[in-house]
């Protein structure tokens, strides 16, 4: 009978214990209940006297005017100073010492312009804040941040676009005070394919990802940040023919890495198989057959009027002889324009991308020079340069009229007076010949050829342009 009533107790007990749990609970709750109502009453949004008394602007030290006018009096004066020595001419003896006191003025007022940068963002922020004195802090918009860097969330992106200062303190011998690395516009609109790009260890092996770095090139995110990777190379790389072999003979298959291609050697990508994993150039690696003559023998005769699209190298060369020298071929190809006008001592680079076939490796195994670029950046040499600018099979009836319009003014920016322009088989519809024709007008180049031929493979439809034409010197300018 004593063991009933020791567990009848000890439920007792338990019963109690639970109980005065409870009641502590609810408490603990009601407590918890008034202070939130206590501080969190609809009264404390509202601006008061006792919860979100600001100061008031006008009592903060706010930038003072006076400085501002102080630093554009100092800037214009140094300005004038560095410009009367722009204007004089200094003596042989003292010329060392003028120019170490014109390099210290521009340094100084490097470091004037850029407090003055400052100071004005700082009134705009202070305007900012005054302008929304009146608002509780949790109910201010978030400002976003100007910097680029804080848009993105993998570190290495953020140390690369960051302003990297010179060590020095001072301007570099470029006259900048900084290095300012630089990513494509498009690059924040592809956040998500650039952090898995730059994703990587430091030091270590970058991953087989050429063709995601292509993507975000070919959409805008170009330039493309540095990496801080081993790029991949082929297993097994053996050394290129020599030049007097490598220039009409397939490379060898082991100094490419064929994991993001269809084919897997040259041979497959030189043979007349239909799916090659590219169009664009079908029959462009079979060098015997297809690209050995070319340039140098005419074809795609028209057999009515038995006039060709194609212009001849010779041709070209013998309306200049001797003044063409270098150029850029811009087009989708194994460089064979380039491997061409080698013969006759032209140094062309040979820009491409690598649409579907390792076009830019294939370029250098045969001993010539590739640039890795797309069409949406500006050519990299310096205005009036290059002795000519070769298209093909690239800027086709695909091409919008605004964009070729920004291509043709940067070719002629790069081409030098005299410097020749050629446009080799552009094909397009019959219907937008003229509007593109009227792209190349707008040049005003001097004509050496232009023609006109039907394609014969599109039902009449579409025809091929060439045109051979020459840039005016303009003196007026």
């Amino acid at each position: 009978m004593g063991k009933p009533n020791v567990f009848n107790k000890l439920g007792t007990w338990r019963g109690g214990v639970r109980s005065s749990i409870f009641v502590l609970s609810i408490f603990a709750l009601l407590i918890s209940l008034g202070t939130l109502s206590k501080f969190n009453s609809l009264g404390s949004f509202h601006v008061t006297d006792t919860l979100c008394n600001y100061v008031n602007p006008e009592s903060q030290s706010r930038p003072d005017s006076h400085v501002r006018r102080t630093l554009e009096t100092v800037i214009q004066k140094i300005q004038q100073e560095l410009d009367k020595f722009r204007d004089s001419e200094p003596e042989p003896s003292s010329s060392k010492h003028v120019l170490k006191y014109n390099s210290f003025l521009a340094d100084i007022l490097g470091h004037i312009e850029s407090v003055r940068t400052s100071l004005s963002q700082n009134e705009e922020t202070h305007e900012l804040n005054s302008g929304a004195k009146d608002i509780h802090p949790l109910l201010k918009p978030k400002q976003q941040s100007d910097e680029p860097a804080d848009y993105f969330l993998i570190e290495e992106i953020r140390k690369y676009v960051k302003i990297k200062p010179n060590r020095l303190g001072k301007q570099n011998f470029m006259g900048a005070n900084g290095t300012f690395t630089s990513i494509g516009h498009a690059c924040f609109a592809m956040k998500k394919e650039l952090e898995e790009y730059m994703d990587y260890d430091i030091g270590e092996i970058c991953n087989d990802d050429w063709r995601l770095a292509q993507k975000l090139m070919v959409h805008g995110c170009d330039p493309l940040p540095r990496r801080r990777c081993f790029s991949r190379a082929p297993k097994l790389y053996s050394k290129p023919f020599p030049i007097h072999e490598s220039m009409w003979k397939l490379p060898d298959n082991r100094n490419v890495r064929w994991s993001n291609y269809r084919c897997k050697n040259f041979t497959c990508l030189a043979s007349n198989k239909t799916q090659k994993g590219f169009f664009k150039c079908a029959d462009c690696f079979n060098l015997q057959d297809h690209e050995k003559p070319r340039w140098i023998k005419p074809a795609y005769l028209d057999t009515n009027s038995n006039v060709t699209a194609d212009f001849l190298i010779p041709e070209v060369l013998n309306i200049k002889p001797g003044e063409i020298r270098i150029g850029l071929d811009f087009s989708v190809g194994t460089g064979t324009f380039a491997a061409r006008m080698r013969e006759f001592n032209v140094t062309i680079v040979s820009a491409t991308i690598n649409l579907g076939a390792p076009f830019n490796e294939m370029i250098a195994l045969r001993g010539l020079v590739p640039l890795y670029l797309t069409i949406n950046q500006r050519v990299p040499f310096f205005d009036n340069t290059l002795d000519l600018i070769h298209t093909t099979r690239f800027l086709d009836g695909w091409i919008d009229f605004v964009l070729l319009d920004f291509v043709l003014y940067d070719w002629d920016r790069a081409l030098r007076p005299g410097g020749f322009l050629w446009v080799d088989s552009f094909f397009c519809l019959k219907e937008d010949l003229s509007d593109y024709l009227e792209a190349l007008r707008m040049l005003r180049y001097k004509k050496h050829k232009w023609v006109v031929v039907p394609k014969l493979d599109k039902d009449d439809k579409e025809v091929f342009f060439s045109a051979l034409l020459e840039k005016p010197g303009r003196p007026f300018r």
